[in-house]
């Protein structure tokens, strides 16, 4: 059996590297996918769902070396359940209501945006979804 999950979206954040106790490098980093619609009713809809995203050995230290907030990417690897659930990961947010998102280990990552685009979009609205609340990592 088999599966693969390819996303493209922004960086909610920098990335953060560390090692494991063998060595082995692995970075974490969320990206934010958006969508607009219209609804039924007429009402324009704008949903972002969150990925967690994780990358081992030379690519880990190649996405913390180039990716920052805001950076498009394309990821493409293989989506991780939670255990406990068999699903996405879901927590509590501050405001009280639930928050959810997916954990993917990474095959490819793809870097979308120029180092100039990174360098313009630090702090603009390229990371839109960035919610402090809304990002439970």
């Amino acid at each position: 059996m088999y599966q693969k999950i390819l996303i493209i979206g922004n960086l909610g954040g920098d990335p953060e590297m560390r090692y494991t106790p063998t060595g082995q490098a692995v970075t974490n980093f969320s990206v934010a996918t958006n969508r607009q619609y219209t609804a039924s009713d007429g009402q324009q809809v704008k949903e972002t769902v969150w990925f967690r995203v994780s990358a081992w050995g030379r690519q880990a230290e190649t996405c913390n070396q180039f990716l920052k907030r805001g950076s498009r990417v394309l990821v493409e690897g293989r989506l991780n359940a939670d255990p406990a659930t068999g699903g996405p990961r879901v927590w509590t947010k501050q405001d009280g209501s639930p928050g959810a998102s997916f954990e993917i280990t990474a095959q490819t990552v793809r870097f979308l945006s120029t180092a100039q685009e990174d360098q313009a979009n630090q702090g603009s609205a390229m990371a839109e979804p960035q919610e402090e609340d809304d990002i439970p990592f």
